[in-house]
């Protein structure tokens, strides 16, 4: 097989800036460099325009209003302060309400921060997903008790592509008077995302997951209706986004996260369905050329992320895999425990055995694959788990 240019399949840890994204970040990085909260001169005021116009871009694709759009660093951050800004302002008291419900599968910046407040005496359900990597609405109500202050469920699964049914979980939440927040980072410019339809309370998105710059994101933060959604910041020292988010704005960043929003808006039922093509051309092409191989998460590819695949090959070790595979850039889990050689806590907690969830590659079809690329990573992803597997005879 002739080499080719090395493969961009990991679209689940990062995407390439879209070159029309790039293009309205660049003069906010050279000549219209003002502070947004400098209003007393043109510079400050250009500044404040573009945030201003950006919180409408992002409003308008995940159907929601500009006011409820608070700016951050990203999903991470987001994921903090929602859960973390929730705890601190609830009320004290015989009617206290101290306790959490997530999933297993979640990722760690939802996790980790719900381990921090179960520290703080509060406490916390983890709810298990069924094979395919879903969780129910059921198991959410039936989880729910009269001192529940927050469901944290995300909207897509990072590594198996599990879109969660995140309208019915949110309806059992309103009904109960619950607090529903999504981490929607891997769902966002990948599959609709409507804060409203999906009855979200808080919602957390990442730039640089939908061909945005990194370092920039939001979280969306329902303002009218019940129950009533008040957050305290994570760092005190100024009075930017409404005082929940203090520090001088990421204008070029921001105006980029308006930007890749804008676009998804217009062009993502196209995309979706692009992406879907090429990803089925990639499971058609190993599948038909590989025994063994076994699709983690969804068969339905409805419910599932249009690029994602997440692939395990028996009695192959993933990391003597990706080694093969140096001109495929894919992963073995989520890109933020890529260093750590455990198994992926996801697809155990899917219930797959330490020895299958090792042999595992993950792999997420972005914006500018071809089809000519798709086919030259299914080769070579056949090619290198054939040749493992005639060194282990």
């Amino acid at each position: 097989m002739p080499p080719m240019k090395n493969v961009y399949l990991d679209h689940h840890a990062t995407t390439p800036v879209d070159p029309r994204v790039l293009d309205v970040m660049l003069p906010y990085l050279r000549d219209q460099f003002g502070n947004p909260s400098s209003v007393t001169h043109p510079h400050g005021l250009n500044a404040k325009e573009a945030v201003e116009k950006a919180r409408t871009q992002v409003a308008s694709a995940f159907g929601t209003n500009a006011r409820s759009v608070v700016f951050t660093s990203g999903a991470t951050e987001a994921n903090n302060l929602a859960l973390l800004g929730v705890a601190e302002r609830a009320p004290s008291g015989r009617d206290r309400r101290d306790h959490f419900i997530t999933q297993a599968s979640e990722h760690h910046a939802v996790l980790e921060p719900l381990e921090q407040l179960e520290k703080r005496g509060f406490r916390r359900t983890v709810l298990r997903p069924d094979s395919d990597g879903f969780v129910s609405s059921e198991q959410v109500a039936n989880a729910l008790t009269d001192r529940t202050l927050l469901v944290s469920i995300m909207a897509a699964q990072n590594e198996v592509g599990a879109v969660q049914p995140i309208e019915s979980i949110g309806a059992v939440c309103r009904e109960a008077g619950v607090i529903f927040h999504t981490d929607a980072a891997q769902a966002a410019g990948k599959i609709p995302v409507d804060v409203e339809r999906m009855n979200v309370d808080l919602l957390s998105v990442s730039a640089h997951k939908y061909y945005g710059p990194k370092g920039v994101g939001c979280l969306c933060v329902r303002r009218r209706g019940q129950p009533r959604i008040r957050l305290s910041p994570l760092a005190f020292g100024g009075g930017q986004e409404g005082g929940i988010r203090p520090g001088t704005l990421n204008v070029p960043g921001i105006v980029g996260l308006g930007e890749c929003s804008r676009l998804l808006t217009e062009e993502l039922p196209d995309e979706m369905s692009r992406l879907a093509n090429l990803r089925n051309r990639l499971w058609d092409a190993v599948s038909s050329r590989l025994p063994e191989v076994r699709l983690n998460g969804p068969r339905d590819w409805e419910r599932r992320l249009p690029g994602n695949l997440s692939l395990s090959f028996p009695g192959i070790d993933g990391a003597a895999l990706l080694i093969g595979l140096q001109d495929i850039a894919a992963s073995s889990g989520s890109a933020c425990t890529a260093g750590n050689a455990e198994p992926s806590y996801v697809l155990k907690a899917m219930g797959l055995p330490d020895d299958l969830a090792a042999s595992t590659l993950r792999l997420c079809v972005g914006r500018f694959n071809t089809e000519e690329e798709i086919d030259y990573a299914a080769g070579r992803i056949v090619e290198t788990v054939g040749k493992l597997r005639r060194q282990r005879r």
